[in-house]
């Protein structure tokens, strides 16, 4: 996959389909786009995928938001489903001023050699995010590309979106997010140094500390699952800081992994949560702690026990 970020000077040479959006979280409704333009690969087009950085809420409130996906998690997801083109558009205030006929025809159709496009139904565009879909279908027959347009997914009556995403996370709904996104919310990173503590009570665990723009779901354990080197292992994660043991400066995501030991330091890994089993507490000392951790882990184990047939391999 070709990555084109932080510039306005590029020019594809290939055909293109293209799929516009912010693609955060990946959630099922970017994934039909996705899919879409994958399709049209059987005629010869290059699969792009054309998004904003930052997004457009971030620049234009002017404040860092968390994100669903970092932007190393979703070219590598991209990389994964065999897009060819991953354009990374800057959005400054030159380019967000471009009147929306402009950046249609001369970015969308001469720089992409844009063939076909797709996109949802809320798109938005140039100055004042006045360019919409309507306009796309208007110039289509003039620029000679098909335009497809992908209606919201719904769930529970809702539109699936990623505000929908965000808003399951961050109240550690992890199962409602796993629906919404088609597969369980992750975390990845490079395993680092913690103190060793677990293993003297018998609970060795993988230590992650997570990008600052990462969303991470509320404090607590988690049933999770850790891919490394392409299988996963079953285990249990807390995530935050470790009250219990006065570290309340470490904050990250703890991956103790069942039935296997495994040096993992200074390798990456990507841990699925797939339920928030209790909150952080503070417990009176190491002997609470390691009865709580004994009760997590049966837990934890009860859980694949009882969804074996929904968890990968």
């Amino acid at each position: 996959m070709q990555i084109i970020a932080e510039t306005t000077q590029f020019n594809i040479p290939y055909p293109t389909a293209v799929a516009i959006g912010k693609f955060d979280g990946i959630h099922l409704g970017h994934q039909k786009l996705l899919h879409n333009i994958l399709q049209q690969k059987e005629k010869g087009w290059k699969s792009t995928i054309f998004t904003f950085d930052p997004t457009p809420a971030e620049f234009f409130s002017g404040k860092k938001q968390k994100e669903l996906m970092t932007k190393e998690e979703k070219r590598k997801y991209f990389a994964g489903m065999g897009i060819d083109y991953l354009i990374e558009f800057p959005l400054n205030a030159h380019t967000a001023a471009t009147p929306p006929q402009d950046f249609a025809k001369k970015i969308l159709c001469e720089k992409m050699n844009t063939h076909y496009i797709t996109a949802g139904t809320d798109l938005s565009y140039g100055d004042k995010g006045l360019g919409d879909i309507e306009l796309l279908q208007q110039l289509s027959r003039e620029e000679k590309y098909r335009v497809e347009i992908v209606d919201k997914l719904c769930l529970n009556g809702r539109e699936i979106s990623s505000t929908y995403v965000r808003e399951a996370v961050t109240c550690g709904d992890m199962e409602l997010a796993a629906t919404l996104l088609g597969r369980p919310y992750s975390v990845g990173g490079t395993v680092v140094h913690g103190n060793a503590l677990g293993r003297t009570i018998d609970t060795p665990t993988a230590n992650l500390i997570p990008p600052g723009e990462k969303l991470l779901p509320p404090n607590g354990v988690y049933v999770s699952e850790t891919l490394f080197e392409g299988k996963r292992y079953q285990g249990m994660t807390n995530i935050g800081c470790k009250p219990t043991i006065g570290e309340k400066e470490i904050y990250g995501v703890e991956t103790n992994l069942f039935d296997v030991e495994l040096d993992l330091y200074g390798k990456n890994v990507e841990v699925f949560l797939y339920k928030h089993t209790r909150p952080e507490r503070k417990f009176s000392g190491l002997e609470e702690l390691t009865r709580q951790l004994a009760l997590d882990k049966r837990n934890s184990r009860f859980f694949f026990t009882m969804n074996s047939q929904n968890t990968p391999s």
